[in-house]
């Protein structure tokens, strides 16, 4: 990175790329060298306290995208959240880098395992045509890998692990977790610093199986957390009868059973090396963050 790349990030009102923005700027990087792509401006408050430039972009949108990424050299292209057409839209994005000009890309993919079958291939697809796209464009890119979110653990846990213990189709796996704040910075030491051209990294903590999690959870709280590991459908029927919309149900329940074949397990170490020191454990959140939201409502 030269002392003058102009850094642009798409999805910048939300958490990850807001959080990416923040990172750049503790990292000594000016707010003047610093573009955040907006789809709505009607959500940018927040990014204008930070003092960098903000540019209207959509990846319905391929002739916005033309003007938000006009001479830019650094583009960290944050997946969209949608998952019908998130090929078509990538493939725009990857595209209108080219045109524009830009010379390096980072993407933010999903960690994954080669698999005859994946329990998430309508997430691993997208992610997966979009590697291919960016590696045969020409543009100097990293991968990121990302694992899943800590900060969405609680949601596969649930409101009831006191009453009902973990229930989750992910049998023996495990599953990487790191938090969102701690990707997100990863990927700014990573915009900011050489020797990542044409890389591909697994941006995730140590893995973790559920047993170990409901033993952490019994060890932090004196109470005895089970876990029970039913089939797939098991577990979408009894969730579902239980009032979780079909759509998180399916999303948990997906990610869960492709834990239970190995497909996101990993290990913290390339994390940790980006990053610069060992990521926050799933053991350390546990205890600091997570289960103090628990206990106060026992």
């Amino acid at each position: 990175m030269t002392k003058n790349d102009k850094i642009i990030v798409t999805g910048a009102t939300g958490h990850y790329g807001y959080a990416v923005i923040e990172s750049l700027i503790k990292n000594g990087v000016h707010e003047n060298r610093i573009y955040a792509m907006a789809r709505n401006h009607t959500k940018v408050e927040k990014l204008k306290s930070l003092n960098v430039n903000i540019v209207c972009g959509d990846y319905n949108n391929y002739s916005s995208m033309l003007n938000a990424f006009s001479g830019i050299d650094k583009l960290l292209f944050v997946s969209s959240s949608t998952v019908e057409n998130r090929s078509e839209q990538h493939l725009k994005v990857v595209n209108a880098a080219v045109e524009s000009g830009i010379k390096d890309i980072l993407y933010t993919s999903q960690k994954h395992k080669e698999v005859n079958f994946s329990l998430i291939e309508s997430i691993v697809s997208s992610h997966v045509a979009t590697e291919d796209a960016i590696k045969g464009s020409g543009m100097n890119y990293t991968i990121l890998r990302n694992g899943l979110y800590m900060d969405i653990l609680p949601s596969f846990l649930g409101e009831n692990i006191f009453k009902y213990g973990i229930y989750l189709p992910a049998g023996n796996g495990k599953i990487g977790f790191a938090l969102r704040s701690e990707m997100a910075e990863t990927a700014a030491k990573v915009l900011i610093s050489k020797g990542h051209k044409n890389k591909t990294y697994n941006v995730s903590g140590d893995s973790y199986s559920f047993f170990e999690i409901a033993e952490y959870i019994s060890q932090i709280t004196g109470k005895n957390i089970t876990y029970l590991s039913p089939s797939l459908d098991a577990f979408l029927k009894t969730v579902i009868d239980q009032g979780m919309s079909k759509r998180c149900a399916k999303m948990i329940g997906g990610f869960s059973a492709a834990t239970k074949q190995g497909e996101l397990e990993s290990d913290g170490s390339q994390m940790e090396k980006l990053l610069g020191r060992k990521p926050l454990t799933v053991k350390q959140y546990l205890e600091e963050t997570f289960m103090w939201n628990f206990l106060s409502n026992v």
